[in-house]
């Protein structure tokens, strides 16, 4: 396989590497303090098993899914399908970060095993199976491709992760990375969530922290892959970009002396020296034009930040 359009590499050449610094900055700071590590790994763990089962419909909240996994307690009114999305997951996330290192080649097999611990319980008959029949995708632009050409898909697809042929860099091919596999969709049931288990295989094999796709973008994620069908990376390497730089922020306030008060842009331009409105200013951290990065709703970056951003274009 080859990406015939790379335009949208150059297109978040600056944002990328802001983001690619801070994994530098991430790794000088090694070994971080492992109290905070743990806890921190624990508590992303959680939204990335909250957030990628809610992008599909499960109905759990954040306080729901930390019940299920930490105490083991069914929550009334929820499937039995639910909890076992909640289980499952965070169980694929054991099983990927036991395989994460910076030596690891992405197999095949271990696609396969990730969606048989996925769907665990819940499709057990096709669990870590590859699809034998056509699929529709609701909301989708394009028709998966017929499931005799699934096997060899994939194994051109993990061909092409492992060796690179474009030299892209990491972030871009995880991107081309996630949007083949939901393309090749090998799997009748569960194959968004594999595929956001794979992406980040991939890249904790790359030095960079899980990145977690939030349940409240899933019409701009989708839309994301839909331009990604008609061959159009833009949006949706934006998208993991962002998503890397959030986890990344996260990390780099448990490092001493790093910490930065990251807090609503609603809140920020309410100081007196802040000149924009929270139009703009969001405009901007959805553009990757400042430091910023979503929770929630709601975009987030530091007051000294959108004061840095004003002297700068004061001066241009």
């Amino acid at each position: 396989m080859k990406v015939s359009n790379l335009e949208f590499i150059s297109e978040h050449k600056t944002y990328l590497s802001r983001v690619l610094q801070k994994q530098k900055m991430v790794e000088a700071a090694r070994p971080l303090p492992m109290a905070a590590i743990n806890r921190l790994k624990e508590d992303l763990a959680l939204e990335w098993t909250y957030n990628s089962n809610g992008i599909e419909g499960n109905t759990l909240s954040i306080a729901e899914t930390r019940v299920v996994l930490e105490e083991g307690i069914t929550i009334g009114g929820k499937s039995l399908r639910e909890h076992f999305e909640v289980i499952n997951h965070h169980r694929a996330i054991d099983y990927l970060e036991s395989l994460a290192n910076e030596n690891y080649e992405l197999r095949s097999i271990d696609l396969l095993n990730l969606h048989a611990i996925v769907m665990k319980n819940i499709q057990d008959d096709f669990a870590g199976r590859i699809r034998t029949g056509t699929v529709r995708i609701v909301g989708a632009n394009f028709t998966p491709p017929n499931p005799a050409l699934v096997s060899d898909l994939i194994d051109e697809l993990v061909d092409y992760i492992n060796k690179n042929p474009q030299e892209l860099d990491s972030v871009s091919l995880v991107t081309v990375f996630h949007h083949r596999l939901v393309w090749i969709h090998p799997f009748f049931d569960g194959n968004g969530r594999t595929a956001r288990l794979a992406m980040n295989l991939l890249l904790q094999k790359f030095g960079f922290p899980p990145a977690i796709i939030l349940k409240n973008d899933r019409k701009k994620y989708i839309s994301a892959l839909n331009q990604a069908n008609n061959g159009d990376y833009t949006k949706l390497n934006l998208m993991m970009i962002q998503a890397v730089e959030r986890s990344l922020n996260i990390y780099l306030n448990i490092i001493p002396g790093q910490y930065h008060n990251f807090e609503p842009i609603s809140n920020i331009v309410e100081e007196p020296e802040v000149v924009y409105g929270a139009e703009y200013l969001s405009l901007l951290a959805r553009t990757g034009k400042i430091n910023a990065h979503k929770e929630g709703k709601n975009w987030v970056t530091t007051k000294q930040e959108i004061l840095n951003y004003q002297l700068k274009k004061k001066h241009l």
